[in-house]
């Protein structure tokens, strides 16, 4: 395991941060309002009868992930935040808020990363929270370079990458094939699966077919749909996040992804906002390297 120096949790012993470990979350739609409590269920179309809708107080739950990650041990060296950070269309009062909701996540000496979804404003986001602005091709992308993996951070906040950003996306990926890549961004390839429908970023074809060109992309990671979802296409895992904050379908999970990196591996686990989910726990891994590639 490799971890940097510890940071001192009060009262307790040393924590140290482990480089390959990676919290991930996805779609916490922070309000400008602290106490905002969405129905999350409640959509055209959705299938849940109007006296039974669930809702979630979106602060608190973005509170309880922050817990959760800061409670590991070892805590993980960085945390992403797949999309979606704010509510609405990215206000500034709403940025303020999620500065507040994540302060103890970097007091913690956890490093912050963001990809830009639909809900979000990038200059609104850079200027307030400049601190999270991981700039290329004059949008917010980049690579987190860990021992056993790249992350690329994509930007679909419009619904799409565009072919400067793909083009942008191949020359990395062709750049640094010595290690495995797991590709983040915040909209789904294809049309989605799950409870809402919804059809997904208007590139997603193109996105695959250079993911499945090669074979060191081992997966595409997004959010979106707030639901937790697996699929598979030859080498190629397709991770669908759970939104910290609502759900739309009845009774689904909502929480964040604990994951874990070796040589071989990443090793995914469910960590619902209600421990007592009949997800919570639930385990999915992305195969990193096939044992015959190893010296």
């Amino acid at each position: 395991m490799t971890t940097s120096p510890a940071v001192m949790a009060a009262g307790s012993k040393p924590v140290g941060l482990d480089q390959n470990r990676v919290a991930l979350l996805a779609d916490t739609h922070i309000s400008a309002d602290p106490n905002r409590v969405y129905p999350g269920t409640k959509w055209p179309g959705s299938p849940v009868k109007e006296d039974e809708h669930e809702s979630v107080h979106i602060a608190n739950s973005l509170i309880e992930a922050a817990k959760g990650v800061i409670e590991l041990n070892p805590r993980p060296a960085h945390l992403i935040v797949n999309g979606d950070c704010a509510l609405s269309n990215g206000k500034e009062a709403e940025y303020k808020q999620f500065l507040r909701l994540i302060e103890p996540i970097r007091a913690a000496g956890i490093t912050v990363h963001v990809t830009i979804g639909n809900h979000d404003n990038r200059e609104n986001l850079w200027k307030l929270l400049p601190f999270l602005k991981e700039e290329q091709i004059g949008i917010q992308a980049g690579v987190v370079e860990l021992p056993h993996a790249n992350l690329i951070l994509m930007d679909s906040g419009k619904g799409a990458l565009g072919g400067k950003q793909l083009r942008w996306l191949c020359d990395e990926l062709d750049e640094r094939t010595d290690r495995p890549a797991l590709v983040y961004g915040h909209f789904n390839p294809y049309p989605n699966r799950g409870i809402r429908p919804n059809k997904g970023m208007h590139d997603g074809p193109s996105l695959l077919n250079l993911l499945a060109k090669r074979k060191h992309a081992r997966a595409y990671i997004y959010g979106h749909t707030h639901e937790w979802q697996y699929d598979r296409r030859d080498h190629l895992c397709l991770i669908n996040q759970p939104a910290v904050s609502y759900y739309f379908g009845k009774g689904h999970a909502h929480g964040w992804v604990d994951m874990r990196l070796t040589e071989m591996s990443a090793e995914l686990e469910l960590r619902c906002i209600n421990p007592n989910h009949k997800q919570n726990g639930d385990r999915k891994q992305i195969t990193l390297k096939d044992p015959k590639t190893l010296n």
